[in-house]
């Protein structure tokens, strides 16, 4: 064990055993302020990484079981050892499980890249023109790929970076002539394809789930989609416009159907695992619009059609195996899902918004206390490498102060929702895809946080105006929860 791995330990170990020996705030439980130090312990372990997630949320989940079986609570205050575990039984956890094996296919079929290729022979004869096809593609994945790493770094970067060098665009030599736009281009899109869609992201459906106890909120996963429509789409027509104003690459013109008829080429007619894909892809998209009708929820119809996938031999079982950021995501997922509900049954949740009551006073200013809290929400992404520890360290905490702060809960919950994605954009370490594309090498750090800001706090211009105009339509009308 290195060193750096021994202190990031000791500090792990530290923080339970600090706050075990400290008494808890008045009219906190025991066992709910033991408990959080364990919570806080994974959150902390989340950021600092000693070892991967699922072994940090393992970790937490045992001493979380140990803890409740060792703590001495009034009757009305016990807790099953077993609630601690109830995250793996959530259907949020097996959505994203069952999503992932649409993202791994459209990867193993071949029909990310074909789509791709065809969009740009379509419209990607102009550099901007390329900034449009990312975005075009992003968006028509994103749904089935609830890993933008995988979406972003392993089906579009892979493309759009192979585009660069066949546009005679280098790293070293000539980053600005088309690789320099491009590379930004298509991390800046997945920001913001990534709240479009409940599936788009894994920390969607995490956020999503820790919130709706706190505010008393339901979302499907259609008024989701509904929801985010407004705002993604203005953000997405805007985002290659405005960083190619920012950074215009020297490179114009792109002979696009050359490109196009190459790539097509090498994939070879298309397979049919390619089209039972499609067809797959299709009935997931609508049996998750018309879920209320077909009397199932999303994790339901992303089960079926998982099942379908491996039936039909679309995905092998090896091939499930083998996508080890689905199994992680089960396991870290199922385990901060587990933590978070078990605080609340303990009463933590309910003792903060009763302290930050008595303590936080926004007056009448309920408006002031929603745009608050969403410029807060953006600002503090500059800290973190990850949205999942972002929404296990803050979403809880931002929602509980919203609520007391009389925030309309509705309001707050998408805005919350959608701010995690676009405020991971202002960083080359907001997500996990932003390492590998700025690894390629066509960006400096500064351009990067310049686009970053101006995408990130746009966005938020764009969510606090047009968005926040948009749901209140929405809900006026009945089409989401007030």
């Amino acid at each position: 064990m290195n060193k750096s791995k021994m202190w990031k330990l000791g500090v792990l170990i530290l923080i339970p055993l600090i706050i075990f020996l400290i008494p808890p705030p008045e009219g906190l439980p025991v066992l709910a302020w033991r408990l959080f130090g364990l919570y806080l312990t994974a959150i902390v372990g989340l950021v600092l990484k000693p070892y991967s997630e699922p072994v940090i949320l393992l970790g937490s989940v045992a001493a979380s079981a140990v803890t409740i079986g060792n703590t001495a609570v009034p009757k009305e205050q016990a807790i099953k050892m077993g609630q601690v575990l109830s995250g793996y039984q959530s259907g949020t956890t097996w959505l994203v499980f069952a999503a992932f094996t649409l993202s791994a296919a459209f990867v193993t079929t071949g029909l990310g890249k074909r789509i791709a290729y065809y969009l740009i022979g379509k419209m990607g004869s102009t550099t901007l023109g390329l900034g449009y096809v990312t975005v075009f593609l992003d968006l028509l994945i994103a749904p089935a790929t609830p890993s933008n790493t995988a979406r972003a770094g392993g089906i579009v970067f892979p493309i759009i970076n192979s585009v660069a060098s066949a546009l005679g665009s280098d790293p070293v030599t000539s980053p600005r002539k088309a690789g320099h736009y491009l590379m930004i281009n298509v991390y800046m899109v997945t920001k913001t394809t990534s709240y479009m869609f409940l599936t788009a992201m894994a920390p969607n459906a995490l956020a999503l789930s820790m919130m709706a106890p706190i505010l008393k909120i339901d979302l499907s996963w259609g008024q989701w989609a509904l929801a985010a429509a407004v705002p993604g789409l203005i953000c997405l027509l805007l985002t290659p416009l405005v960083i190619y104003f920012c950074y215009p690459p020297e490179l114009k013109k792109v002979n696009n159907k050359e490109i196009s008829a190459k790539g097509l080429q090498e994939l070879g007619p298309m397979k049919k695992s390619e089209k039972m894909l499609a067809v797959l892809f299709i009935m997931a998209l609508g049996g998750w619009i018309f879920s209320k009708q077909l009397g199932m929820d999303a994790s339901t119809v992303a089960l079926c059609v998982m099942a379908t996938a491996l039936i039909i031999n679309v995905v092998t079982w090896d091939d499930v195996l083998k996508n080890k950021g689905g199994w992680n995501t089960l396991i870290w997922y199922g385990g901060i899902i587990g933590l978070s509900s078990t605080l609340t049954k303990a009463g933590f949740f309910a003792w903060l918004a009763e302290t930050l009551q008595a303590n936080l006073n926004f007056g009448d200013h309920n408006t002031l206390a929603l745009l608050s809290i969403l410029l807060l929400s953006v600002a503090i992404r500059y800290l973190f490498a990850s949205g999942g520890a972002y929404v296990a360290a803050m979403v809880p905490v931002f929602a509980t102060v919203g609520s007391v702060a009389g925030a309309n809960p509705m309001l707050l919950a998408l805005g919350l929702l959608f701010s995690n994605a676009y405020g991971g954009a202002m960083t080359h370490y907001g997500g996990a895809a932003a390492p590998i594309i700025f690894g390629a090498g066509y960006n400096d750090t500064k351009t990067w946080w310049i686009v970053g800001a101006i995408i990130g706090f746009g966005s938020l211009i764009i969510h606090c105006t047009v968005g926040i105009a948009w749901w209140e339509l929405l809900m006026s009308m009945g089409l989401i929860g007030k």
